[in-house]
């Protein structure tokens, strides 16, 4: 059985949103810690991101063929830019009259409608896909667990820091930005958790000095669906990946595995 005709987990899509680093050093990413009640990575430190709606497939529908996207990838796209817009109050993937009170005014739309496209409508913004590059797809599936994300990773450039950013009170306890080895320095310190794949992202975005270059190995690195398997290596099990994915660090003893 190929991987795209493997049984189907829950559509979800996330941007790991970069921005140049105040200091002129190594690019940051923005994260959030997941409030400990969610379902999924309680506590954890993830990227922004959720799951994928039927309002996002309705317009990737509509609007697919001007993008030059299938409408299934659309609707990602889509769903990767409302999440970003509702989680974080950053309008990328967007072009129009944007300014930091029309995003605030748009992300209260957002939380009152669900959908993006009334939002679209109503401040006359339109969908610039051209602005996210498709990163990863991550797919851990796992037949004892009933919620299980099939999530598609993308890539964006906010430029400048000098933009505020929030939380939304509803999923997430608080929003951060972090260069990808400074979160991971993070983790050993015990200073935040990370699931499997958003250790092995920060592994793979730790190897860029800037978005130009996590861009230029994105889009040179065909997406391939990632599902980690357990191996036993050494007579211990082991949860490894793809090993021509991208990624430095491709497997992890499975008692250091943190669980989402």
């Amino acid at each position: 059985m190929t991987t795209e005709s493997a049984p189907q987990g829950i559509p979800a899509a996330t941007i790991i949103i970069f921005r140049n680093a105040p200091d002129g050093g190594a690019p940051e990413v923005l994260m959030t810690v997941r409030s400990r009640n969610m379902t999924f990575a309680g506590g954890m430190a993830v990227f922004p991101g959720g799951r994928v709606d039927p309002a996002d497939y309705e317009l990737g529908e509509a609007v697919a063929a001007a993008h030059g996207l299938a409408p299934d990838e659309a609707a990602h796209q889509i769903a990767a830019v409302r999440e970003t817009l509702e989680e974080t109050g950053l309008a990328l993937g967007l072009s129009g009259e944007i300014n930091a009170a029309s995003a605030d005014a748009a992300r209260t739309m957002l939380a009152e409608c669900g959908a993006l496209a009334p939002v679209l409508a109503a401040f006359g913004w339109q969908l610039d896909l051209a602005q996210i590059t498709p990163f990863a797809r991550w797919f851990p599936k796992n037949e004892a667990i009933a919620r299980v994300y099939d999530t598609r990773f993308y890539l964006a450039d906010l430029g400048t820091g000098a933009v505020d950013v929030s939380i939304d009170h509803a999923e997430n306890t608080h929003l951060f930005w972090t260069t990808a080895q400074g979160a991971l320095d993070a983790a050993e310190r015990g200073e935040i958790k990370l699931i499997f794949p958003t250790r092995r992202n920060l592994e793979r975005l730790a190897l860029f000095a800037s978005f130009a270059e996590a861009r230029a190995q994105a889009e040179a690195i065909p997406v391939r669906t990632i599902m980690p398997q357990v191996i036993e290596q050494d007579g211990k099990p082991w949860l490894t990946i793809l090993a021509d994915a991208g990624y430095p660090v491709t497997g992890e003893l499975l008692e250091t595995v943190a669980r989402g």
